[in-house]
């Protein structure tokens, strides 16, 4: 699919609905899965990725049902998944494959893990080589997927010292040692998501953390069983922020986005659009199953530059493509430290985000690991073509940036935003966005 974002001529207005948490969606499927008991699940993100969890573990023997727009998930306790008599293909959905792994390691049965072209380019040794050391064995293509998991209920506890600031690894370990006599322990020195720690608490798990001035410590004590809880997933932080600096950048802009997750450990795009003088109010905070969720009041800002240190990056992993566009339009340049992790996304996101943002004529310089970017002094005279590289934040960061150019730009494997955002067109047109289907114009 091709989609055109059209330069608006007017400001962007109105009350935003932002689907469930994508993060939590997976985990608020996986974890009640192999607890005991039924639990309730409400406003699951229905997109590609999290139906490839829902569709593994259904596969798996796991009874899952929808009911007036829930889902319902029969779990039977741990190491209560059976063997699938197919192949699990987890599409383009990282996080499926990296949480599965970890769970399908401690099973009685082996299991063989495929996906799609680009989900196939993405190493899964970094989840690989701590569940090695904790007894788990693997046949992979070189550690990328395709992925034999030799179920192994002999895995024993480790102390694992995170080096990569990733909660996908941290959650792996985690949901390993679930299954797993003894004590496991990981030590984690940057902060990443903590969703898997706060769900595990409200589902009973022997679970403790301990905080120190330079490192945070998670105990894991393995073999309780899990009980099943309701769960109500928040607005997605990660998708509601092209609204955030679309509003901030569309000139008269002024929108409030309802009920989103505010975890001090996914909001570090707020600090950053903070620093470059966006106004942003947050009001009404609440806590919802341990989450802190609240509501983002926006209104369009003259964006200054920042400098953000390696230490905040974790925080925001996933928004640099669409930070970057707020970086294209401020006054001054900005420069964003240590975003290694960017390689290993679903793109190689800082090279997208580079060779993007100079087809808009936006000057940048990439130097270890680090991105520079100069604002954007002439828009182009032409229509835009970027090349989204089938990942769906390359896709809808540059939609945002069409709205505020000149004749637009076309962004081809659009159909990639259906893995987190599959009303994404719709809702940003609703509040006064121009995004057409290119290919039925």
């Amino acid at each position: 699919m091709i989609i055109k974002s059209n330069p608006v001529s007017n400001s962007l207005k109105g009350k935003v609905i932002i689907p469930g948490d994508k993060s939590i969606s997976h985990r608020s499927v996986i974890i009640p899965a192999i607890s005991k008991g039924t639990s309730r699940i409400s406003n699951i993100l229905e997109s590609e990725d999290v139906k490839r969890t829902i569709n593994a573990l259904i596969k798996l023997g796991v009874k899952i049902e929808k009911k007036d727009k829930k889902l319902f998930i029969y779990g039977n306790g741990l190491r209560s998944l059976i063997k699938s008599n197919k192949n699990l293909y987890l599409g383009n959905s990282g996080t499926s494959a990296r949480l599965l792994i970890a769970v399908l390691s401690c099973q009685y049965f082996d299991t063989k893990i495929t996906g799609d072209s680009s989900l196939s380019k993405r190493p899964m040794d970094r989840i690989i080589n701590p569940l090695k050391m904790m007894g788990g064995n693997f046949l992979s293509n070189n550690n990328f997927l395709p992925i034999v998991i030799k179920g192994n209920r002999k895995l024993k506890p480790i102390r694992y010292n995170l080096n990569i600031p990733s909660a996908q690894i941290k959650s792996g370990i985690i949901l390993a040692s679930l299954h797993i006599k003894g004590k496991t322990q990981i030590i984690e020195k940057l902060l990443t998501r903590n969703h898997t720690e706060i769900m595990l608490k409200t589902f009973g798990a022997n679970i403790k953390i301990n905080k120190y001035p330079n490192k945070k410590i998670i105990t894991l004590c393995g073999q309780k069983e899990l009980k099943a809880s309701n769960i109500n997933i928040p607005g997605d932080f990660s998708s509601a922020a092209f609204f955030i600096v679309a509003a901030l950048i569309t000139k008269g802009s002024s929108i409030t986005l309802k009920n989103i997750n505010l975890n001090p450990t996914r909001t570090g795009l707020l600090k950053a659009l903070k620093l470059m003088k966006g106004k942003i109010k947050i009001k009404n905070k609440k806590i919802i199953n341990g989450e802190v969720v609240g509501d983002i009041l926006v209104k369009y800002s003259k964006l200054e530059g920042c400098n953000l240190n390696k230490k905040i990056a974790p925080t925001m992993i996933d928004e640099f493509p669409i930070l970057a566009i707020a970086a294209a339009n401020a006054s001054n340049p900005s420069k964003f430290y240590n975003l290694k992790e960017l390689k290993v996304k679903e793109s190689n996101r800082l090279l997208a985000i580079s060779k993007n943002l100079k087809k808009c004529g936006v000057k940048n310089i990439i130097k270890n690991d680090d991105l520079i970017i100069f604002p954007q002094n002439k828009k182009s005279n032409k229509v835009i073509k970027i090349n989204s590289k089938k990942d769906h934040r390359i896709a809808m960061s540059f939609a945002i940036m069409g709205m505020v150019s000149k004749k637009g730009i076309i962004i081809n494997n659009a159909e990639f935003i259906n893995t987190s955002f599959p009303k994404f067109i719709k809702t940003i047109n609703n509040i006064g966005g121009k995004i057409s289907l290119w290919d039925l114009l």
